[in-house]
């Protein structure tokens, strides 16, 4: 019996480690990067612009 109890503790884990997987999944499909590719776009502009006029 103590053999049982010791093979379904890393049963459990996994259990646990897969519904935590997809609850911490499911908020990556909501967000997208058009925020942060919008301000990359900005900085490379003003990068751009700054080197090319001194």
């Amino acid at each position: 019996m103590a053999a049982l109890a010791w093979l379904l503790i890393p049963l459990v884990a996994a259990i646990a480690a897969g519904l935590w997987g997809s609850w911490a999944n499911r908020t990556r499909r909501a967000r997208s990067d058009g925020p942060e590719l919008d301000g990359y776009a900005r900085f490379r502009e003003a990068m751009e612009k700054s080197r090319t006029s001194p």
